[in-house]
């Protein structure tokens, strides 16, 4: 009873807290959405495995379909696409994301025939049917033995490309543990399989531990504010702006609680983050910088990044940015170096796309016409 009610608890945490990741401009990303994911397939899992200690397959034979669908091929693949995204390592010449779910998918197919034939008894295979079905069988092992130790093996060397270390620490734990999970589980799996051991108390200890990745995740991801690492800002959210009472929060005048508000500083370590990329990296450069480009370089969702743009600096994001490149065209017209450059050529090396931008955003900032500027300053 006390067992099964650990696994409820947590199967109810996992999804709570992906719906929070998915709903919440806080947590929102390209990357946090496969951790959330991530979450919900170890929900399943448990879930399913909380019908089998209940009776409930005896009781409902055709739960046995989603049962027999190994949801475990989705794991590997979700944390490992999870630090793909946050490495920012996605670029030209990597496979596409929807590889990653083929060997899920050839499982899942496989596995539904399969079944409408022993559990829904839909028709029958022949004998011919039924070999056919065994060989198939043989790839979705080899796939099981190949894939799943693969992917997480690989994302080791990927999360070097990540350069905060607070940042490494967590995703290093969270891939070290999930890992565990998988090989032991990957292990177990195959002695059941080839040695006919009883693996149910193995498979028990297993689902236990799952828990304490969900529990873990929500800890450490969510409280430790490693997902998000304005800790006021979690705290606050956590504590006043649930899913549930604000679905879809927006950076509308008036329309975020005066907490939320509040506990976005100019301390707050994205603006830092972001802060950093624009004077060290000089990403305003790039002409084709927009929100979501930035958002996902910080781990966040566009949404938020314009919340904390707005709040911190007062003005929209497009105008933060501008007012980085206006002050780089006017270090190009105060250094020599630069004399055989004429003025568009100048805005369009600091980032503008083109003169009517250019003349717009640089009047905009300075009260002057880059031409005016330029004979101010001569």
């Amino acid at each position: 009873m006390i067992y099964t009610a650990l696994l409820s608890i947590a199967i109810f945490q996992g999804i709570i807290l992906g719906l929070v990741i998915l709903k919440s401009s806080l947590f929102n990303s390209n990357s946090n959405k496969y951790l959330a994911c991530l979450l919900f397939t170890i929900s399943i899992k448990l879930l399913n495995h909380v019908f089998d200690i209940e009776g409930a397959f005896v009781r409902y034979p055709l739960l046995h379909i989603a049962d027999n669908i190994e949801w475990v091929f989705l794991i590997p693949a979700f944390l490992f696409l999870f630090i793909k995204n946050r490495t920012d390592h996605a670029g030209k010449g990597k496979p596409k994301n929807y590889l990653f779910f083929i060997p899920f998918a050839y499982s899942a197919v496989l596995n539904i025939i399969n079944d409408l034939d022993h559990v829904a008894g839909i028709y029958s295979f022949s004998e011919s049917g039924i070999m056919i079905i065994q060989i198939l069988g043989l790839v979705q092992l080899f796939l099981a033995v190949t894939f799943i130790p693969f992917l997480p093996i690989y994302s080791y060397f990927m999360i070097r490309h990540l350069k905060d270390s607070q940042e490494k620490k967590w995703i290093l734990t969270l891939l070290t543990i999930v890992s565990l999970l998988l090989f032991v589980w990957l292990i177990t799996a195959l002695a059941g399989l080839f040695f006919n051991y009883d693996i149910s108390s193995t498979m028990s200890a297993l689902a236990l531990f799952a828990t304490f990745i969900i529990h873990w995740t929500a800890y450490k991801g969510i409280y430790k504010y490693k997902l998000a690492k304005n800790k006021d800002a979690v705290y606050n959210f956590l504590n006043n702006d649930s899913v549930i009472s604000y679905p879809s929060l927006q950076i509308v005048q008036d329309s975020t609680p005066q907490e939320y508000k509040e506990s976005i500083t100019a301390d707050n370590l994205y603006f830092q983050k972001l802060e950093l990329l624009c004077k060290d990296q000089h990403i305003y450069t790039d002409s084709t910088l927009n929100r979501e480009k930035v958002a996902e370089k910080l781990g966040i969702s566009a949404g938020y990044l314009s919340q904390i743009v707005n709040i911190i600096t007062g003005d929209n994001f497009a105008h933060y940015i501008n007012q980085y490149r206006v002050e780089a065209v006017k270090e190009m017209i105060s250094d020599p170096e630069y004399d055989n450059y004429n003025l568009l050529t100048m805005g369009l090396e600091s980032g503008f796309t083109s003169k009517t931008t250019f003349y717009k955003a640089f009047k905009k900032v300075t009260g002057q016409t880059p031409n005016e500027y330029k004979n101010t300053i001569k």
